[in-house]
């Protein structure tokens, strides 16, 4: 896959962007904007273990042996394992998948389940998105004659479990180039090795499984960048013409056109949908949507996942608006506790939370013997870390900076409440309000550039996600004219501004009214100036494209015009 546009003439503010994000000569802006596949595909035999884990593949290829995927419940790890599950069965391989349920086995390997595949004769369990830190429940495979082969992405210790092979970029004994692939590339990069020495998947059709790779990629919010940038790009090609019935009924259902999908139709469209099923119900329903290949079947799923997921952000709506009343002003760490709250959406909750209060944030789902609790984080403040620090008082916990998950026994919430808030207390941290701020991507003195064409510049800079946001715009010194409450809840407000020649500008907060309020004019009624960032949207009405902003950040100017 190449594009057609490496010599044409990069933009000076699409250059701009990229020069403030590290990318600065027009060699490294052309590859970053025109991403080769095959230039960008590194060799996945440099992946420590991988020439194992063919190896061992090819045995189980020879002996017929049943190999079992053993998945995740999240996206990264359902497209991770039908990439697998499609590929070897291309290969020639007897395979069968497994995914964990979220709420009665919960996340990874575990040693019930292990049990239960030996039994049924799997003789080769292959992990996607999980396994690195599984030593019991794979000592307990071997035991049962079962050979593991762990692909993952997650954060290794210094020690390995003793499987196989552990494809793993993050460890710290690889030669791989690029360390930030999601469990879906690492499983697509076992499925590359495979066939320089397997017959059934030719060099090049593995391409028709990037609008998998894509999803996964995007939903578990790695890095847009090097392969993974080239793999989002180009899957979102294939998705546009994806063989898949369960897409092509997921998207239809959700009212979005083929030619109309981007990188925000993966994060906010079709992630969401396939995600509801394991954090409501089961993930089988959206493994067997992506899985199926019958166009009835897959409209009757696409339907069911459509409602699942109405059902998931009423259930997550509820849950927001009792955890907010409980938030406790002068508490650093925004604590919420709710009996029976549905485990499958707090963690959303808690980065609504977060969002909201502008504070680290824990939600907690009270049982009556234990209680289950999901937290997200930002700046200095690390989820892991606080976690680590109470291990005394909880059952088990971890994670990393910005999120993380625990269990404690219900009587030790007020103890452990009081644990985080003195822990936070004790790192003295100053200014975390800044780490959500947005920060600049160029800084323009007026509103000349804001034209249409420069929204198909910006264009060029898609796929946008993690690691490649969308670009924000700084106004140092702008008057506003004008602010208008909106919406049928008259929870969105819309701006008015001028620039110092006069043009103006508009552009929108979407649930902010709290967080955006300065008016036109002060008490004293003199004009008021604001340093304010956004990013460009179109704006189509009656044939006429106009650009507005959605506003990220405002606050008074240092000085007036």
């Amino acid at each position: 896959m190449k594009s057609e546009g490496k010599n044409t003439k990069i933009a000076p503010l699409v250059a701009k962007i990229l020069a403030s994000r590290g990318i600065k000569t027009a060699t490294a802006q052309r590859d970053f904007l025109d991403p080769d596949y095959d230039k960008m595909k590194h060799d996945p035999f440099r992946l420590w273990d991988m020439k194992k884990a063919v190896t061992r593949i090819k045995k189980a290829l020879k002996n017929n042996e049943k190999i079992t995927i053993y998945g995740d419940y999240d996206i990264d790890g359902m497209t991770a394992t039908v990439v697998l599950w499609e590929s070897l069965r291309k290969f020639g391989l007897e395979v069968e998948t497994y995914t964990p349920d979220r709420f009665s086995e919960g996340y990874g390997l575990n040693v019930d389940a292990v049990e239960k595949l030996a039994a049924d004769g799997t003789k080769l369990i292959i992990t996607v998105d999980n396994g690195t830190l599984s030593f019991d429940e794979i000592k307990r495979a071997k035991e049962l004659g079962v050979d593991v082969i762990v692909t993952d992405h997650h954060q290794p210790l210094d020690e390995l479990p003793s499987a196989v092979a552990v494809l793993n970029p993050k460890r710290a004994d690889n030669q791989y180039p690029f360390n930030d692939l999601a469990g879906c590339g690492v499983a697509f990069k076992l499925i590359q090795a495979l066939q320089t020495e397997l017959d059934g998947l030719p060099d090049g059709q593995e391409k028709w499984l990037l609008d998998l790779v894509a999803m996964g990629t995007v939903c578990d919010a790695v890095g847009l960048i090097d392969e993974n940038r080239a793999n989002v790009k180009w899957g979102l090609e294939v998705l546009k013409k994806t063989r898949r019935p369960g897409l092509k009924a997921l998207l239809s259902v959700a009212c979005v056109e083929l030619k109309n999908v981007d990188a925000r139709t993966l994060g906010f469209v079709l992630g969401p949908r396939l995600n509801a099923a394991g954090r409501l119900e089961t993930a089988e329903m959206a493994l067997e949507l992506l899985k199926t290949d019958n166009n009835a079947r897959a409209l009757e799923l696409a339907e069911k996942l459509d409602d699942l997921n109405r059902e998931r952000r009423q259930v997550q709506d509820e849950i927001f608006i009792a955890a907010s009343t409980q938030i406790i002003e002068t508490d650093p760490v925004a604590i919420a506790v709710g009996d029976d709250w549905h485990e499958g959406v707090i963690g959303i909750v808690a980065a609504k939370i977060l969002e909201k209060f502008e504070r680290p944030a824990f939600v907690l789902s009270r049982g009556a013997e234990f209680t289950k609790g999901s937290g997200r984080s930002f700046g200095e403040f690390s989820c892991a870390a606080a976690l680590h620090h109470t291990a005394e008082i909880i059952e088990k916990g971890g994670g990393h900076l910005a999120a993380g998950g625990l269990t404690l026994r219900s009587e030790k919430i007020n103890e452990w409440r009081a644990a985080i808030q003195d822990y936070y207390g004790s790192l003295n941290l100053k200014n975390q309000t800044e780490f959500l701020m947005p920060k600049s991507d160029v800084v323009l003195e007026n509103f000349a550039d804001l034209t249409p064409e420069l929204l198909d510049e910006i264009k060029q800079l898609e796929p946008f996600g993690y690691g490649n946001r969308t670009p924000v715009f700084e106004f140092s010194n702008v008057l506003i004219l004008g602010r208008r409450i909106m919406g049928a809840g008259q929870n969105h407000v819309r701006y008015t501004f001028a620039d110092s020649e006069g043009q103006k500008f508009t552009a929108v907060a979407f649930d902010a009214i709290d967080k955006f309020t300065l008016e036109p004019f002060d008490l004293d009624a003199h004009s008021q100036h604001a340093r304010v960032m956004v990013e460009l949207m179109a704006n189509e009405w009656n044939g006429v494209t106009r650009v507005e902003g959605r506003l990220l950040g405002m606050n008074l100017a240092e000085s007036n015009y």
